[in-house]
């Protein structure tokens, strides 16, 4: 299988990132998928229709980001974990991402964490805030975690 390599600006013209003004406004969805594959889940999970795939199926999703309320249904239906949640506003030095996770064990409330940029190199330090187990969201648990709001656009995971 051949590697996919994108440059920085090829990367984000293939992401659905939601326009600052609208981040500042409360929770959203960010959409990382960049695969040219059949897969529309996130489309059919979202009750406000702020994802569309559409014909053909290989398209990649686009965010409407004023119909999305942040709601996360589409976080764990989907395949790629390329969807996660952004939410801002969660206090007033933090924001908190909502992220899909597939290791064990999972982390605890509380936990301290490190968190890392898309090449999984450290940024800074975070804390986990909630964890919904697997059983609860088709078999994918689901991490919110807090850091600085000034790495709003950096952070996409973190190591314990």
């Amino acid at each position: 299988m051949k590697e996919l390599k994108l440059d920085e600006k090829t990367y984000f013209n293939k992401i659905s990132f939601p326009s600052f003004e609208r981040i500042k406004k409360g929770p959203v969805a960010i959409i990382e998928c960049i695969e040219d594959i059949p897969c529309n889940p996130c489309e059919t999970i979202c009750k406000f229709g702020a994802i569309k795939v559409g014909f053909p199926i290989t398209n990649l999703p686009i965010l409407d980001e004023e119909k999305c309320t942040g709601c996360g249904r589409c976080v764990p239906v989907c395949p790629g974990l390329a969807i996660f949640v952004l939410d801002y506003n969660f206090n007033e030095k933090d924001c908190l991402l909502t992220i899909p996770y597939e290791f064990l064990p999972l982390p605890e409330e509380d936990e301290k964490v490190k968190c890392l940029d898309r090449d999984g190199k450290f940024v800074c330090d975070g804390k986990i805030i909630k964890v919904i187990p697997p059983e609860r969201n088709a078999m994918t648990a689901i991490i919110s975690f807090a850091f600085p709001k000034k790495y709003y656009n950096k952070i996409r995971s973190f190591k314990r």
